[in-house]
């Protein structure tokens, strides 16, 4: 092998250990299946979809420098390159971040060459070399050799003669007369000055692309003298095209009109205590938790049903909402939210409905800074979006929120990222969502568009991006996404104030930019994260405050055994920092009809307020005792029993009865001709506090069971992609890589036809494959055999063969790296390998 590599293999031959790791972690499509040999890695990696993904994770400079690449000569020295991106000007940050964008290009094997060679993967030069149907980011257009290909030779002369340039004996002479002339900025102004300024005008116009123009059968003067002259060449009948040599004089040299080295800056900054911002994180964290606990409560009995093509429908989310006082879009978001931590889930039933699952119940148990590290380790990797909710899918069907069709694969990626953008800031530290949309676009221009996309750029270097699943620009889809993760991060208090908060930090981990972080490490960041955010939460009240106008007063969150009684003996009124429950005959009813007794409300009440019990409320409560059990409902088709007479005589009396078609069948009994539900119902709306009774006389207790699906496990995230393998992994990848490429180039003796036949397996008789193995043990050689698997897998491979015994060969193998033990009846044939070959 020669210094200078001859092609991408070649070079991926030079390359350490640690260059081929970090090339498989960056490219991780290149790694599953394992590459046989470098031969192998090499043609993966010119593949159009490896080159694709690659080159859509490339930033703003990186990016732009590839595309420099895509317009200059192949192979192109790198002062060639600074040159087309730094022009002839010069740019001091464009020198300055040239090296690292050029390393960054050879590190994903887009790149490869020394310095004075360098070149860009075919693929890649096909996916960003200008074309009319594809024009280029930078708005250069073709060579001259491009543009002038099918000219006739005596066109070719008269441009050349207009020009006043000597006349050449062929076309290929005439067309580097032509470009030299082009690329010589003296002669090149020399000409241009004595252009007419209508012609200078129209050269303005096409400078920065697109290099196409329109011209009629009878071109104006200023026109024919740049087509004289080829400073415009033909492009089709009635189209004209700017040769890059000439663009790029007009240009100083520059392939882009804004090169962008570095980042846009994360500004304007607003700083805020650290403290503040936590506390505020913190309680916007405690509201997060309220919330999801009021849906739960909201579906304790059973959610709405499931439709037909999944989902909830529009107005089973706006009943949501309202019960959850929020707007349909957050309702999506914290419906999405508790789906993702696999808190509620469909049933299966024939009927589908939502319901809460049983890992609701464990969460409900849970401290407030632990229920709260669920939902952010299910929040941080969740690919489902719940902004997309109510928008048209391609096919203009509307979007539901639990519904198919809401996973966006680089939602992850964007949550991480910009969180990590924030994590960058000193504490307390807050900039505008744009700022982070802009820094995210730099560093991810093609994102999801794809270079296909950016190809039909426009004039300045713009991108017309292709569409989304949702139907929106890709480019606009990752914005977006950029958008929902900052607001999805104030609302469950990650960050607070625009800034991210302690826990928030915590929440990403020891390293924030490992977006392929495991669940298990999510879940143990997720509760350091809950550690640092519990002495932040309000700690849970015992008490509550009675008031004279039948209403109680909670200070703040009360504990759950109190919340529960309490939301039982009355309605919640409103909610805020203080909750106020109104006491009501329907709710102290609700209470006796679970069981409770007058005495025992009386006292729960004493016991947890810190206010004397009010007078009304002492009143109401027994007066609603008093007359609660007096009716007693059962089954005929129902019956009303009662020991007072003349109140059975005033129910027959009362009009309003009329429905429940009552009878007398005793002095203390009347018969219906509906259910016990309905007679229950009928008789409360009439003002009455009936109970049930069961057919031995006894009341029923009401207590409403909860409903529950079957267990149910939280949706996984739909990967971006294969997801990176562990370093452990990516090691022995390269070992085996590094041995099947010895099993693939080391010199071999030579062997007998058509064993020697190129690419081919060694062949070579029974006797003479075991005569050759044994000989090898004797004089622990290696071998160079060719294999077929159980599956019928045929591959070459080098063994240092160890032991034969059993028709079977114990050998170390150099592909595989281990020993291993190989049927010799599997050998096709064996072939010494050269002294030094190992």
């Amino acid at each position: 092998m020669t210094d200078t590599p001859r092609t991408l293999a070649e070079e991926l031959r030079t390359r350490t250990d640690s260059g081929l790791v970090g090339l498989l972690r960056t490219r991780p499509d290149l790694f599953n299946p394992v590459p046989g040999d470098v031969t192998q890695l090499a043609t993966r990696a010119g593949t159009r979809a490896s080159v694709v993904r690659a080159v859509e994770r490339l930033d703003r400079f990186v990016l732009q420098t590839a595309e420099a690449l895509a317009v200059a000569p192949d192979p192109c020295p790198y002062g060639t390159l600074a040159a087309l991106m730094a022009g002839d000007a010069g740019d001091a940050a464009v020198a300055a971040e040239l090296p690292r964008a050029v390393a960054a290009l050879r590190a994903q094997a887009l790149v490869w060459g020394p310095d004075d060679r360098l070149r860009l993967v075919r693929t890649a030069r096909e996916l960003l070399t200008p074309s009319a149907a594809h024009p280029s980011p930078t708005g250069l257009g073709p060579t001259v050799a491009e543009a002038t290909a099918g000219m006739s030779p005596g066109r070719l002369q008269e441009i050349l003669a207009a020009a006043g340039l000597p006349t050449t004996h062929d076309p290929v002479s005439a067309v580097a007369a032509l470009t030299a002339l082009f690329s010589d900025r003296a002669r090149m102004a020399a000409l241009l000055d004595t252009a007419p300024a209508e012609s200078v005008a129209v050269l303005d116009k096409l400078l920065w692309g697109p290099p196409y123009g329109g011209v009629t059968d009878r071109p104006a003067p200023h026109l024919q003298w740049l087509l004289d002259r080829g400073v415009l060449l033909p492009a089709g009948a009635r189209n004209v095209v700017l040769p890059r040599e000439a663009a790029l004089h007009l240009r100083g040299g520059r392939a882009h009109h804004t090169p962008e080295p570095l980042p846009p800056a994360l500004a304007p900054a607003t700083e805020r205590d650290p403290q503040l911002v936590d506390n505020a994180a913190a309680s916007q964290a405690f509201t997060a938790l309220a919330t999801v606990e009021e849906l739960l409560k909201e579906w304790d009995l059973g959610g709405p049903p499931v439709l037909r093509a999944g989902g909830l429908s529009v107005r089973d989310l706006k009943r949501t909402a309202t019960a959850l006082d929020t707007t349909e879009q957050l309702a999506a978001f914290w419906l999405e939210l508790a789906y993702a931590a696999g808190l509620i889930a469909s049933d299966g039933e024939a009927d589908e409905r939502y319901a809460a699952t049983p890992s609701a119940e464990e969460w409900l148990q849970l401290p407030d800074h632990q229920r709260w590290a669920v939902l952010a380790a299910a929040w941080l990797p969740a690919t489902r979006t719940p902004g997309v909710v109510g928008t048209a899918d391609a096919k203009g069907r509307a979007l539901a929120a639990l519904g198919p069709h809401l996973d966006r694969s680089p939602a992850p990626e964007v949550r991480r990222r910009a969180l990590t953008l924030l994590a960058g800031l000193p504490p307390g530290t807050s900039v505008p969502a744009a700022a982070v949309r802009a820094r995210l676009r730099w560093e991810r221009p093609l994102r999801g568009a794809g270079p296909g996309a950016r190809a039909a750029a426009a004039p300045a270097g713009g991108s017309v991006p292709a569409a989304g699943a949702d139907g929106a620009p890709a480019e606009d889809l990752r914005a977006r996404l950029a958008q929902w993760a900052l607001a999805e991060a104030e609302l469950l208090g990650v960050t607070g104030r625009g800034a991210l908060s302690a826990h928030g930090r915590a929440l990403l981990g020891s390293e924030p930019e490992a977006a392929d972080a495991t669940a298990a490490e999510t879940d143990a960041a997720a509760a350091r994260a809950a550690a640092l955010l519990a002495p932040l939460l309000p700690e849970p009240l015992d008490h509550v405050l009675l008031q004279a106008d039948l209403t109680a007063v909670a200070p703040g969150p009360l504990r759950r055994p109190l919340a529960e009684a309490l939301g039982v003996l009355a309605d919640i009124e409103s909610k805020g920092g203080a909750t106020v429950y109104r006491f009501t005959p329907a709710s102290v009813r609700r209470a006796l009809d679970a069981g409770r007794s007058a005495a025992e409300l009386q006292e729960f009440l004493s016991t947890h307020s810190r206010t004397p019990v009010p007078q009304p409320l002492a009143y109401l409560i027994d007066d609603v005792a008093r007359r609660h059990g007096q009716l007693r409902i059962g089954a005929a088709a129902a019956y009303v029993r009662c020991d007072d007479d003349a109140l059975l005589a005033e129910i027959l009396a009362d009009r309003r009865a009329a429905p429940l078609r009552l009878r007398r069948l005793a002095p203390t009994v009347l018969a219906a001709q509906t259910s016990p539900e309905q007679l229950l119902d009928g008789l409360r709306a009439m003002g009455y506090a009936p109970a049930a009774e069961s057919a031995a006389g006894d009341v029923l207790i009401a207590r409403a069971d909860s409903y529950r699906t079957p267990p149910r496990t939280a949706p996984g995230p739909v990967p971006d992609g294969p997801p990176p393998p562990d370093r452990t992994l990516l090691e022995a990848a390269v070992r085996a890589i590094r041995a099947g490429d010895l099993a693939a180039t080391a010199e071999r003796k030579p062997v007998p036809a058509p064993a020697a036949a190129a690419g081919a397996l060694p062949r070579t008789t029974s006797a003479e494959t075991l005569a050759t193995v044994q000989a090898a043990v004797l004089t622990q050689s290696a071998l160079w055999i060719g294999y077929v698997n159980a599956d019928g897998a045929a591959s070459q491979r080098v063994i240092a063969p160890v032991r034969v015994e059993g028709g079977f060969v114990t050998a170390y193998d150099h592909t595989a790296d281990e020993v291993r033990t190989y049927p010799l009846h599997r050998i096709t044939g064996v072939a010494e390998l050269a002294d030094d070959a190992v």
